[in-house]
């Protein structure tokens, strides 16, 4: 069983910051991909940014320059650092993986989610 938990939600000021974490347990032989998706009331989940396991990132154009998406292989843990945060980052921030259990092949994770509120 794998779980994925994110931590660093809250409720910020405009042009403040956050740092959210995702930190990966279970049985988990190895990572892949992993990535930031979020769902603000009423819109789709869409893709924030995400980080290959050699380090290489991608980034929605809404966001670029102002978050940065690293991870620390070791500790099974993603990072979202999100800076100069806006009102219209306001979402539920959802972690997501591609966890090998067994050596042989990936399969896709979530985590549950943390609330993000940039309100003054």
């Amino acid at each position: 069983q794998v779980q994925l938990v994110e931590s660093g939600g809250g409720l910020v000021q405009p042009g403040g910051s956050l740092r959210l974490s995702c930190v990966g347990s279970g049985n988990i032989f190895s990572i892949g991909f992993m990535g930031w998706f979020r769902q603000a009331p009423g819109k789709q989940r869409e893709l924030v940014a995400t980080i290959s396991t050699g380090g290489y990132t991608t980034y929605a154009d809404s966001v670029k320059g102002r978050f940065a998406i690293s991870r620390d292989n070791a500790k099974n843990t993603a990072y979202l650092q999100m800076n100069s945060l806006k009102p219209e980052d306001t979402a539920v921030y959802y972690c997501n993986a591609a966890v090998s259990q067994s050596g042989s092949g990936y399969r896709s994770h979530w985590g549950q989610g943390t609330q993000v509120t940039v309100s003054s």
